[in-house]
């Protein structure tokens, strides 16, 4: 599979979240986003301030166009609003490979079946249409609602990278890297199948 098709961010739709290509349009929803509760003064993601949004979206699709990233604006379905960003990174076709992450999410939008959904979507594009061997996850030792969620996917831990980066407060982050192999993806999607079956109504 080429360079050009693993930065490529096609539409991705399920039921309850749709992921749309990233472009400047989507700005000014994602101000709102990253507002939410302070959603950006949480210490150990990387969300800029409100008025830092316009830069990270320019810096996203710079990257997309030099071929290292497919990023994805998310949209709830149910009320039509933009509600988080999610990327395809680290990409790495020679060895068909590719990392998921520097996904926000709102918090008004967590625990309604979003996040599983848009990795389900996620997952079934890397293993199905670009025939990876392995999608990895990465987040900071002290997320530990990220971890769970990653874990609760499916996911693997294959170890902590010990300060692997300078933080932008001063303090050095642990990484925690999690994976899922192509030999464990369908039992990783029936399992996310069936928790977001379990949100449906009878």
């Amino acid at each position: 599979m080429s360079a050009a098709e693993f930065s490529r961010p096609v539409p991705l739709t399920g039921d309850l979240v749709s992921l749309e290509p990233l472009s400047p349009g989507h700005v000014e929803d994602l101000r709102l986003v990253v507002a939410e509760d302070d959603l950006w003064r949480t210490w150990y993601t990387r969300i800029p301030a409100p008025d830092g949004v316009g830069e990270e979206v320019e810096r996203r699709l710079e990257e997309q166009a030099a071929g290292a990233m497919a990023p994805w604006a998310l949209r709830r379905l149910d009320t039509g609003a933009v509600c988080g960003l999610t990327t395809y990174m680290n990409l790495d076709p020679a060895n068909r490979r590719l990392e998921i992450g520097s996904t926000w999410l709102a918090p008004s939008a967590q625990g309604t079946g979003v996040n599983p959904e848009a990795k389900l979507l996620l997952l079934a594009r890397a293993f199905g249409e670009l025939d990876c061997v392995a999608v990895e996850f990465r987040t900071h030792w002290h997320n530990h609602q990220s971890r769970a969620a990653i874990a609760r996917l499916g996911a693997k831990q294959d170890g902590v990278l010990r300060q692997h980066a300078l933080w932008h407060d001063g303090t050095r982050r642990d990484t925690v890297v999690f994976s899922i192999l192509d030999s464990e993806w369908p039992a990783v999607r029936s399992g996310l199948r069936h928790r977001l079956d379990r949100r449906r109504p009878a």
